[in-house]
C-alpha cells in the first residue's frame, strides 16, 4: 500500500490529509491543494472529482510547490493509488479503433513511438499485463494517461482528447 500527504500550502505547511488509497473528492477535506508528499508507492492525481481531467503520476518523493510542475490553473482533486508490482509487462497497440488495422506489441518502454512504430496515432489497444502511461509528447513530456489492465476500444476510454501518443513508460515500483 502507498502513501501520499496533501498539504494546504506550499513548502508542506498548513491542514493536510494523508491517504493510503483512492479518493475521489479531496475538495471535501482540503480547501485546496499546494504541495505534497509521497512516502511511499506511486499515485495518480487529478485536476477534477471523480478521477477526471489532466493527470500527473507521482512516485516517491517531495513537491513543495505543486504549480511550478503542475500550472497555475490545476486543482488537485482526486487521487487513485497505482498499485505496482514485480513481472512482465504486456500490452498491444493497435492503427485503427476496435483492435483494427496493425497490431504492435510492447513489453518495455517506448521513449517514441514514431521512432519505434511508425505511427504518432494509437487508436486502441489491450492491456494484459501491468500499469502504464501514454504520454503526448516523445521522451515521456506532456499530458499524461493512465492505462491499467483491460481494453480500449478507443482513445476516449483512456481520457485522450485524440489518438496522439509520443511515448509509452511502464510503472514500476518506486
Amino acid at each position: 500500500m502507498g502513501k501520499i500527504i496533501f498539504y494546504e500550502n506550499k513548502n508542506f505547511l498548513g491542514c493536510h490529509y494523508e491517504c493510503c488509497d483512492d479518493c475521489a473528492d479531496l475538495l471535501r477535506l482540503l480547501k485546496h491543494c499546494n504541495s505534497i508528499k509521497v512516502e511511499s508507492g506511486c499515485f495518480m492525481i487529478y485536476e477534477k472529482s471523480n478521477y477526471s481531467g489532466n493527470q500527473y503520476c507521482l512516485s516517491r518523493g517531495e513537491y513543495p510547490d505543486c504549480h511550478l510542475w503542475m500550472g497555475t490553473d490545476f486543482c488537485v482533486c482526486s487521487c487513485r493509488f497505482i498499485p505496482t508490482k514485480p513481472g512482465t509487462f504486456n500490452m498491444r497497440l493497435y492503427e485503427r479503433i476496435e483492435f483494427g488495422g496493425q497490431m504492435m506489441p510492447l513489453m518495455d518502454d517506448c521513449p517514441s513511438v514514431m521512432d519505434r512504430f511508425h505511427t504518432n496515432n494509437i487508436f486502441s489497444c489491450t492491456v494484459t499485463d501491468g500499469n502504464w502511461l501514454f504520454y503526448e509528447h516523445p521522451n515521456y513530456r506532456g499530458r499524461m494517461y493512465l492505462i491499467t489492465p483491460g481494453e480500449y476500444t478507443r482513445f476516449s476510454e483512456w481520457g485522450g482528447r485524440n489518438a496522439r501518443v509520443g511515448s509509452i513508460r511502464r510503472i514500476l515500483d518506486s
